[in-house]
């Protein structure tokens, strides 16, 4: 009796070992799959990319993120998929992708790329500064925060440049909307953007108009002190510019030029406006 007891129970145990290894196996097995699923969901990805199929690619990188979200490749599944968007200008959805690997991988290396390549999507839809100021102002909040956290890595030198022609863009909104102020004899309002101009955008194209339309504003509603000081600024800056000569002839034989013996510094700066003379607009 004592001998079957034995017997059967190394039975069991021998059925429970077999079952354990099989099960073992199988998770070995099925682990093995998933990696492969999330490989082929990858590579069939990158083949429809590079034949076009943008829209496959992009729903093959997902399906390989969500196969396996903890994989060290489901980051770069989810900026292929931005990416695939992107590619067509499909520019809604890979802004949607950017904004969750942003907050879903905010520790991940290529979170800058991520932010350079939203920065880009929101900056190829600028068409009209008098319209797309929302995509404009994205577009620089994004290249700012390029030049502010990855300012050594290779996105930072073109968020620079674009940035000085987002700033160009601004001041060109701002210069329509002080010129149409102006000629509505909205003096105010006008001087507001024009200020905005020389005091946010003055390494732009339009900062030399900009002091002059504000010597223009103010000769016209007889502030011609004020005028003056303008006319000074932008002589100093701008002396050969035509903007200057335009504002010169404001004043008629009532206003000559300041000769150059009166600015300590003959030499015209090459940079920002302002940092001389700033002290007359305050």
């Amino acid at each position: 009796m004592l001998r079957f007891k034995i017997q059967i129970f190394l039975i069991i145990l021998v059925l429970f070992n077999s079952c354990s290894k099989e099960t073992t196996q199988k998770s070995i097995i099925k682990e093995k799959s998933l990696e492969l699923q999330v490989q082929e969901a990858y590579n069939e990805g990158v083949e429809a990319l590079e034949a076009g199929d943008v829209l496959y690619a992009a729903k093959k990188f997902n399906e390989a993120e969500i196969l396996f979200p903890q994989a060290v490749s489901a980051p770069q599944s989810a900026l292929m998929a931005a990416y695939s968007y992107y590619t067509q200008d499909y520019y809604g959805d890979a802004i949607a992708e950017l904004e969750r690997f942003i907050k879903l991988y905010n520790t991940h290396k290529d979170l800058g790329y991520a932010y350079y390549l939203l920065a880009i999507c929101h900056y190829e839809q600028i068409v009209d500064e008098k319209k797309d100021l929302q995509s404009i102002i994205k577009a620089k909040e994004n290249f700012n925060i390029i030049l502010k956290d990855y300012q050594n890595t290779e996105y930072a030198i073109d968020a620079e440049f674009k940035v000085e022609l987002i700033d160009d863009i601004l001041a060109a909104k701002e210069m329509y909307l002080g010129r149409y102020y102006f000629d509505k004899k909205k003096w105010i309002p006008a001087i507001n953007r024009f200020r905005e101009i020389i005091d946010n955008y003055d390494t732009t194209i339009y900062a030399e108009e900009a002091l002059h339309r504000l010597v223009e504003v103010h000769y016209t509603i007889g502030l011609i002190d004020e005028a003056e000081k303008y006319a000074q600024l932008l002589g100093y800056n701008y002396q050969s510019s035509k903007w200057y000569e335009n504002s010169y002839s404001l004043f008629d034989k009532t206003y000559k030029k300041k000769k150059k013996e009166r600015l300590k510094n003959n030499k015209k700066k090459t940079g920002g406006l302002l940092k001389k003379f700033k002290t007359l607009l305050e």
